[in-house]
């Protein structure tokens, strides 16, 4: 649709591919972690920073599915620089366990795409008893940050290169609850709607970037945060509201759904 296909101050639109965005980008050199790597936009994100240089770092819940999205990559890309490392963003124990070990291993961290999530669930509790789409969405890409903000800040030093924190929200934040992030009843199920709980964790997700990045600008650290609606893209985020399938991303961009 030409609406969607139309240009605008930055010279792309709403149906330009990440190859596209990022042509002519040497991004040797760079180290990123991409969380829900595995499917959809984060698996998309990987490949096409892997085809530009960066070493990925594979952020996966399903260590399986992580493994044949990297072997996919290095099969299109043979030069490719992709790994897989387990985190479930709903569990604080996994979050801090993925932090621990990617900080030990001395890598440097430039990027951090704070991409996985769930959508309009059934009331569900997280293994901390955390109401599922806050607990994934929000407070484990919180958690995660947090705990990979000094090895980031460490890196913008050292390299010279200032970092990048990419906190992935959504238009869908105008459909959080009236009084917005209801943190007295996260977990009250007798007022839980799928959509209520969806965009009260996308509206943490923007508060956050807010926040953070207001911090690292007081501090004078070289390291950025943003949050950004991703557009609607079909992918397997959208598993629990049937009403939508792969024929959307056709017809808006006259493309293939991604999955």
């Amino acid at each position: 649709m030409w609406l969607f296909s139309r240009k605008g101050p930055s010279g792309f639109s709403a149906c330009s591919t990440a190859e596209e965005v990022t042509k002519g980008i040497d991004g040797t050199g760079l180290t990123a972690i991409v969380t829900g790597a595995s499917s959809g936009i984060g698996a998309e994100t990987t490949r096409v920073l892997a085809l530009r240089g960066v070493h990925v770092v594979m952020g996966v819940r399903n260590m399986a599915a992580g493994r044949d999205a990297k072997e996919a990559i290095i099969k299109e890309i043979p030069t490719a620089k992709v790994d897989a490392m387990e985190l479930d963003l709903s569990s604080m124990a996994s979050v801090r366990k993925f932090a621990s070990d990617f900080n030990s291993s001395g890598r440097p961290l430039n990027i951090l795409i704070n991409n996985a999530g769930v959508m309009a669930t059934p009331f569900m509790l997280s293994q901390d008893k955390i109401e599922l789409q806050f607990a994934t969405n929000h407070l484990g890409h919180f958690l995660l940050t947090n705990l990979l903000l000094d090895t980031m800040k460490s890196t913008a030093h050292k390299s010279k290169n200032e970092g990048r924190i990419v906190i992935v929200s959504s238009a869908a934040h105008r459909f959080a609850y009236p009084e917005g992030v209801r943190f007295d009843k996260i977990n009250d199920k007798s007022v839980y709607s799928r959509m209520g709980a969806y965009g009260q964790s996308k509206l943490a997700n923007i508060l956050h970037a807010k926040e953070l990045n207001r911090h690292l600008k007081e501090e004078g650290v070289p390291v950025t945060a943003n949050s950004l609606h991703p557009g609607t893209i079909v992918t397997n985020l959208f598993r629990h509201q049937s009403i939508l399938n792969g024929s959307s991303n056709h017809m808006l961009c006259g493309t293939e759904s991604s999955s």
